[in-house]
């Protein structure tokens, strides 16, 4: 993998928020000429919503490489290459969103908030901006357009940690490399985090956020059963709490005109004896979600089975690449060396990014008509070459595990 670690500047037409960094900002959408020739982010101070934001791309005295990230490292472009005097328009949906929402009761209107837990006080996906991240070997931006959309289709995602968009370098989910995939009709809402259970995301009121926010054919994507599974209160287990709290998503979701997607639970790196073959660590728990999907007419995506293909096919050592395994001192501050079995690094992330977008191929899903015209069919037995894989850090590093496991 390939690291970048030139400083970030702060580009401030508007606003910027970053780690403790606060600047006074105008709630503003429009066009803005810019001159970005090194990382920087750009923020801009908007209400909730889906916002279509339209990027030049270029410099008339060099060769520009330019990645664009929004938010909480959401990958939006992977690799913009232009010639010197070269400029290129791309333009994708960013999803912003805040932790207040609005419940209409018989007594009117009423604010409520999202349960945040600590950790989440200061992720850009949840402040009072939409953020841009500029990255890439040579970052080259000249425009950037932001304006309101609402007419797109939005993909709500719910999980755990191997779906929420981690803030910090090396981790990363799948949920965070998603939206690379689809075009300018669809956009992406991750409402996922670290350590959640199918029951406590509903008990932070995070359901209740989406429902709020969702409109008649949009999506919900629901992936639970790493945490659900270390629960061991009276009726927990696969077949009584955990599909008893799916079922809610999937009436919630349909009551309110949605259209809701399971995915089985991703593999955790734990080999059997032989170190070939990956053994089996979530018990029921895909079986009781394949369980109540096949009875509520639920389309299941099956991680579980591609991520253990995935592992499998990399082989016991090069399995590391996929997930959090680095030596000490590859990052700031880092003096042991991270070796999690369960989280997944960058690639790791996009691979599993990839399977999700197959997954709603072969369901043959109305969203694939709305993948970008470069997807290439992926197979997770014939996954991408691990040293091919491209990743510019973002400013933040915390080598701090995430919730869960």
């Amino acid at each position: 993998m390939s690291y970048l670690n030139k400083p970030f500047f702060y580009l401030t037409v508007l606003a910027i928020w970053w780690r403790g960094l606060v600047m006074p900002a105008m709630a503003q959408t429009g066009t803005f000429d810019v001159n970005i020739t090194q990382p920087a982010y750009f923020s801009v101070q908007v209400p909730d919503g889906n916002y279509r934001v339209t990027v030049t791309l270029g410099n008339k005295k060099r060769k520009g490489e330019t990645v664009v990230r929004a938010e909480s490292r959401r990958l939006m472009i992977e690799n913009a290459v232009t010639r010197k005097g070269e400029k290129a328009v791309y333009t994708f949906l960013v999803n912003k969103r805040s932790p207040s929402y609005i419940v209409k009761t018989d007594k009117g209107e009423q604010r409520e908030t999202v349960r945040l837990k600590e950790r989440e006080y200061g992720y850009l996906n949840w402040d009072d901006s939409l953020t841009l991240e500029f990255n890439g070997a040579a970052p080259a931006v000249s425009r950037i357009i932001i304006e309101p959309d609402t007419t797109a289709t939005t993909i709500f995602l719910c999980g755990n940690s191997t779906v929420v968009d981690q803030d910090s370098e090396p981790w990363a989910s799948w949920g965070q490399m998603i939206p690379r995939w689809f075009d300018t009709s669809v956009a992406i809402s991750n409402h996922a985090e670290s350590g959640l259970t199918a029951r406590t995301f509903i008990g932070g009121n995070r359901l209740e956020k989406i429902l709020s926010m969702m409109r008649p054919g949009d999506y919900v994507v629901c992936e639970f059963g790493h945490n659900d599974e270390k629960e061991h209160r009276p009726g927990d287990g696969a077949w009584y709490h955990y599909v008893y709290n799916l079922k809610i998503f999937i009436d919630k979701v349909r009551a309110a005109g949605g259209n809701i997607i399971f995915c089985t639970p991703t593999q955790r790196r734990a080999w059997q004896d032989d170190n070939r073959h990956i053994k089996d660590t979530h018990g029921d728990f895909p079986a009781a979600m394949r369980s109540v999907a096949e009875r509520e007419n639920v389309p299941v995506i099956d991680l579980n089975g591609m991520t253990r293909t995935f592992f499998e096919t990399l082989g016991f050592e090069d399995s590391k690449k996929a997930l959090v395994h680095y030596p000490a001192n590859t990052y700031p501050g880092q003096d042991k060396a991270l070796a999690d079995n369960t989280h997944f690094n960058p690639y790791g992330a996009y691979e599993v990014a990839k399977m999700v977008v197959m997954g709603m191929k072969q369901l043959g899903l109305p969203l694939v008509s709305h993948i970008r015209g470069d997807w290439q069919d992926y197979n997770p037995a014939s996954p991408d070459d691990p040293s091919a894989f491209k990743w510019y850090d973002a400013k933040s590093h915390d080598t701090r595990k995430p919730d869960g496991n």
